[in-house]
């Protein structure tokens, strides 16, 4: 291999590598921020916010504070250095009485003299004292003596020796005099005035998000078959929108399923008058050997005929409300001992969940039906949790092959190599049952069952 070839595959694997690290990086920032539109709308407001004051107080130290800082401090120590010259200047003023008297009428200071040997060691420097390290500079840089100061004993004044020939100046300056002291306030008010624009933006932020939200839950609530009477459009003009745009999808659903439904109630009384007929001339007939499987064949088409009609009905016309499961699933298992086969119930969690009960009947009396139709003993399981019912419907029959269970539910489907081929029906009730799940905003699931045959899974909203 040459080097080139060398050199062109450790570039193709660096480029994999930044690749691999940049989805890496990209999953890893998406899992750490949050989901919400609150929240992000609110992370939108406060990381500008928190970046902006970051550098206006960075700014403010940096320049103002620090600056301010420097000239004060450099004054105090001209003064100091001044008295120095005074003192050296004068000696012929035993008492330094004059010395005092200037310092403290005309430079705010208040100055007094120690023995030569009154000069302490020096201390440790506070970590973040930057009046400390701004005086200590210019001391050295403008008297260029030996000193010692003390910028923390004491609150108010700053404590000064500085060692001449003879003695030691002890200087007490004001700390205000040498440090931009009330520049605390300006950090105390931009993070004062930031949380009070955040509180309001906070405020604000949930009642812009609010309209969404009751958008959604109607949303929702339409969509499981519930009643949405009292939502109306509010919020900012895009979210009122929305919200007309969901209003009027409503209507035009509604009027659809109504004439839908006018529709079949009228194909279906006219399909009923018919078949009637039949019966009643099958009775006048008699005991004819034909006359009975033509009642059979009549009584088949009256029941396919039903099926077609709650197909293409779905059981809309419902209202939904609070329905006892545990004893719906107790009414199931006795209808299937009632034809002869072994059933079981048991459920877990609260009973009571929101539902069209019929309908909601309807789908797992399908599925249990079919159960029964290929099976002999049948476990009826149900299980409620916070967020979602679940029920699970187990049989001991032949199963369906795993490619088939998702064709189950296409209407007028029969698998007669997977079910008993010589068992009637229109094909149409696992159909019935996935529609009527949907419609509560669930989903029906066909698996492997413990018992060795098929379980179908039910699980909806609550």
């Amino acid at each position: 291999m040459s080097t080139l070839d060398t050199g062109i595959s450790l570039i193709r694997t660096a480029s994999r590598g930044m690749s691999t690290f940049n989805g890496w990086l990209g999953r890893s920032f998406k899992e750490l921020m949050p989901k919400g539109l609150y929240a992000r709308s609110l992370l939108i407001i406060i990381v500008p916010m928190v970046i902006l004051q970051s550098v206006v107080a960075f700014v403010f130290m940096e320049r103002h504070w620090n600056t301010v800082t420097k000239h004060l401090s450099q004054a105090v120590v001209q003064d100091i250095a001044a008295l120095i010259d005074v003192y050296k200047t004068f000696p012929q003023d035993k008492d330094r009485l004059k010395l005092r008297n200037i310092a403290q009428d005309r430079l705010g200071l208040v100055v007094d003299f120690l023995p030569s040997n009154d000069l302490p060691p020096p201390g440790p420097k506070p970590f973040f004292s930057l009046l400390d390290q701004t005086l200590s500079r210019q001391l050295s840089r403008q008297i260029a003596r030996p000193f010692w100061i003390d910028t923390v004993g004491r609150s108010n004044l700053v404590e000064i020796r500085i060692k001449l020939d003879d003695t030691v100046m002890r200087i007490y300056a004001q700390r205000s005099a040498a440090y931009a002291s009330n520049s605390q306030i300006f950090i105390f008010w931009m993070l004062g005035t930031s949380a009070i624009l955040l509180i309001v933006a906070v405020l604000f932020l949930r009642n812009q998000i609010r309209p969404i939200l009751t958008l959604a839950d109607a949303a929702e609530n339409f969509g499981k078959g519930r009643d949405v009477d009292n939502f109306r459009p509010r919020g900012a003009r895009e979210v009122r929108r929305a919200a007309l745009a969901f209003v009027e999808m409503k209507r035009r659903i509604e009027r659809t399923m109504d004439q839908r439904t006018t529709m079949l109630a009228g194909v279906s009384h006219d399909l009923r008058t018919i078949l009637t007929r039949f019966k009643l001339e099958l009775a006048l007939l008699g005991d004819a050997p034909e006359a009975e499987g033509m009642r059979k064949d009549v009584d088949e088409m009256s029941a396919m005929l039903e099926d077609y009609l709650a197909f293409a009905r779905g059981d809309s016309g419902e209202q939904s409300r609070p329905t006892d499961m545990a004893q719906a699933l107790e009414e199931l298992r006795s209808d299937a001992e009632r034809h002869g086969h072994a059933a079981t119930v048991s459920f877990e969690g609260e009973p009571v969940v929101t539902v069209r009960p019929a309908s909601f009947k309807r789908c797992l009396a399908n599925l249990v039906s079919n159960a029964a139709r290929y099976a002999n003993a049948i476990a009826i399981n149900g299980y409620r949790d916070n967020r979602w019912l679940t029920i699970t419907i187990d049989d001991d029959g032949p199963g369906i092959p795993l490619h088939l269970r998702e064709e189950v539910f296409k209407p007028f489907l029969r698998l007669d190599d997977a079910r008993n081929q010589d068992e009637g029906g229109s094909g149409l009730g696992l159909a019935i049952a996935r529609d009527i799940a949907r419609s509560h905003g669930g989903e029906i699931t066909l698996g492997d069952s413990p018992l060795g045959g098929l379980r179908a899974a039910v699980r909806i909203p609550v």
